[in-house]
């Protein structure tokens, strides 16, 4: 069986040492300056451009997901029907056999 690379202590060591020296520096986040405060009229326009952007789903593809949805239910319902009662009669003949007969 071949050894894969990367798996000696050495190479261990050193992915750990790098691991730690980036988990140690400070994030780029936190070194850079507090953001400008925006206006609430520059936030609303950022909002519509946002919103602008967002994708609606047609009837089509509506109606065929909330019937995808509704068959997956069933199938889960009757799945959960046929193991509910698989174990339920599994139960009440080990019961039976138990109080002997």
């Amino acid at each position: 069986m071949a050894k894969k690379p990367g798996n000696s202590p050495s190479a261990i060591r050193h992915r750990a040492a790098k691991t730690a020296a980036v988990m140690a520096s400070p994030s780029a986040a936190a070194l850079a300056p507090p953001k400008k405060r925006t206006s609430i009229a520059q936030f609303a326009r950022e909002v519509r451009s946002e919103a602008r952007k967002v994708t609606w789903t047609t009837r089509r593809e509506t109606w065929i997901t909330s019937v995808m949805v509704a068959i997956m239910v069933v199938v889960a319902m009757i799945f959960f029907w046929v193991v509910d009662f698989g174990v339920s009669f599994s139960i009440n003949q080990v019961l039976k056999l138990t109080a002997g007969g």
